[in-house]
């Protein structure tokens, strides 16, 4: 078996969980590559085989490792693209609702992955089909969500949104974001948005600080095309797509639609989607259960 460790940065209190995994990894005859900018964090004593883009692991590689939370994941994307390399999520960081296995879970995962004691998810993704080179062509992709927000410092925003070029509404406020059901537990449930469920065939539209008391989130099919146009004082707005951010000006349209090709995110034997939001939302902590 083949494994790749991808990661951003690593807290030294970490650092005992990370040469855990890798000395499990090698005892039990995985080959194991790290991502060359992650493989400055790698414990002193193991040495490793280095990748840096896509066209190394795909077809050579089984699975990947992102070595902290959420965020990691989403940077992880680019690199996994179209190869179809599932991702599992080792959580050395807080909440986690993607990075699914906890630090102190790292002997027990790497046992349920060597016998094959897991499933994969199919994870839906944005893609800005324009404007063109916002980012570049490998990052034009988003896993949680598509941001466009005002500036702090401008006023507020009128964003004009058109579903498979029907007009939808005109939402004042401080912007909208457009979210996939992996990023419903994300931005869009904060700002008030619906959970939605890994094969849920939707995308969600939720206005942030929306000055229009009576505008409510709204959930759409996933193969819909939407226009997105933003108007105000000010002529430029920021905009993101995960973790990526820009600033973008108003004489620019906007079109996302869902990607063509999926990430693959790998659940652990005896999780379920229900049982991750009821433990991370702490939906049984009441008295009453």
């Amino acid at each position: 078996m083949r494994i790749a460790l991808f990661g951003k940065a690593i807290a030294t209190e970490n650092d005992s969980y990370l040469r855990q995994l890798i000395q499990l990894l090698l005892d039990r005859g995985v080959d194991v590559l790290v991502y060359e900018p992650f493989s400055q964090y790698i414990p002193k004593g193991f040495v490793l085989e280095r990748f840096s883009k896509t066209d190394e692991l795909k077809g050579r590689t089984d699975l990947m490792l992102s070595i902290g939370g959420d965020g990691t994941i989403l940077d992880a994307v680019p690199l996994l693209r179209d190869s179809g390399i599932p991702v599992l999520g080792i959580n050395m960081g807080r909440l986690g609702f993607i990075s699914s296995v906890a630090r102190d879970e790292i002997g027990e995962a790497v046992e349920q992955l060597l016998h094959g004691r897991y499933t994969t998810e199919r994870r839906t993704l944005l893609e800005l089909v324009a404007p063109q080179g916002v980012f570049n062509d490998t990052v034009n992709y988003a896993l949680n969500e598509i941001n466009i927000i005002r500036n702090p410092e401008h006023s507020l925003l009128a964003i004009k949104v058109f579903v498979n070029d029907v007009f939808l509404n005109t939402y004042w406020g401080d912007g909208i974001l457009m979210a996939t059901p992996t990023g419903s537990t994300a931005y869009s449930l904060s700002a008030g948005g619906p959970i939605l469920t890994p094969d849920s065939r939707s995308f969600v539209i939720t206005p942030i600080a929306a000055h229009n008391l009576t505008v409510r989130p709204i959930v759409i099919p996933d193969d819909s095309v939407v226009r997105i146009h933003v108007e105000g004082r000010e002529k430029k707005f920021v905009f993101s797509m995960d973790s990526r951010v820009c600033a973008l000006d108003t004489s620019l349209e906007l079109v996302v639609r869902k990607a063509d090709f999926c990430i693959h995110t790998v659940r652990m034997e005896g999780t379920d989607f229900f049982s991750t939001i009821r433990n991370k939302l702490m939906w049984g902590k009441d008295n009453r259960n």
